[in-house]
């Protein structure tokens, strides 16, 4: 349970954040300071929202299998979500503290794909299933996601 977690929280930080950050900041329209903000906002809430959830579900599967200590793990389980899905959430956002446009997607972009490899290898190291095949997997599938938060981002510029 907590190496799912742990990797389902990376995952999902890695992917979900430079989505949105990315298709923010695609659209040309607002300040580094407001992407920043939509960033650490958006970690924060589904941080909270994603442990919650790992706790629930948790939880549940725990009373429904009649297990005697129901909330020490899924509270646990909980927590390494949470840290694992707060943590991750700052690669894609740090490249907007140093860089500018255009830039500062690229680098979060790359980042990002390249924490998602890295994650990828590790879990196929872990499984011992091929690592650089669970690398890419892992980037190919999460620079899908990435991409259609640009694509997005763009084809519903506002202002």
């Amino acid at each position: 349970m907590f190496l799912r977690n742990t990797v389902f929280g990376v995952e999902d930080s890695l992917v979900s954040t430079v989505g949105l950050l990315s298709g923010i900041a695609a659209t040309g329209s607002v300040s580094k300071s407001f992407i920043l903000l939509t960033g650490i906002v958006y970690i924060s809430v589904e941080a909270f929202s994603m442990a919650v959830g790992s706790f629930l579900s948790e939880e549940f599967v725990e009373e429904y299998e009649h297990k005697k200590e129901a909330y020490l793990q899924p509270a646990l389980g909980a927590f390494i979500m949470f840290v694992s899905f707060a943590l991750a959430g700052f690669v894609p956002i740090l490249p907007y503290l140093f860089f500018a446009g255009q830039q500062a997607i690229l680098v979060s972009v790359i980042a990002s794909i390249v924490a998602l490899f890295l994650l990828g290898m590790a879990g196929g190291h872990l499984s011992r299933i091929g690592i650089i095949s669970r690398g890419l997997r892992m980037g190919l599938l999460g620079g899908a996601a990435i991409v259609i938060g640009i694509v997005v981002g763009n084809f519903f510029t506002i202002g």
